[in-house]
């Protein structure tokens, strides 16, 4: 009887170590810093998976066949990417926009990303005066129930 305790024991251990093995691991594969392009030009995030944001210069966008190359600008720092990621671009990623890249820099200077997202343009604007558009009621008519 204290022998199958024992076997249960030692099983139930190699269990939960594995388990919290495979939590932790996981975790450090999940986690990604986020830098600037001056900081990841600098070299202080060399070869590590990071995030970089920026905005996609204008005109820069080439698309080749699968491959897709475009800089990214932050502030007076330029960034060249290459897009090596399986995953369809957004229809938002345009010259101009707003965009996260992840991935890894490379030693000749371009950044290898993996992920792209292209931030969505949430300005709104107010239609300009005599603009076609829908007149709000503001009285109620004949039959409203009031």
């Amino acid at each position: 009887m204290k022998n199958k305790k024992l076997k249960f024991g030692i099983g139930i251990g190699i269990i939960l170590g594995v388990v919290g093995w495979e939590a932790v691991s996981g975790f450090q594969q999940s986690k990604t810093y986020y830098v600037t392009v001056s900081e990841l030009r600098s070299g202080k995030a060399a070869r590590q998976h990071v995030r970089v944001g920026g905005v996609v210069e204008p005109n820069s966008i080439a698309r080749r066949g699968e491959a897709v190359t475009f800089r990214l600008a932050q502030d007076a720092s330029v960034l060249p990417v290459a897009y090596v990621g399986s995953e369809t671009l957004p229809d938002t990623f345009v010259g101009g926009a707003q965009a996260i890249i992840e991935g890894d820099y490379s030693p000749d200077g371009t950044f290898r990303a993996e992920k792209i997202q292209a931030k969505c343009a949430s300005k709104y604007q107010a239609a300009p005066p005599g603009a076609p558009g829908r007149k709000v009621a503001t009285e109620q008519g004949p039959g409203s129930g009031g």
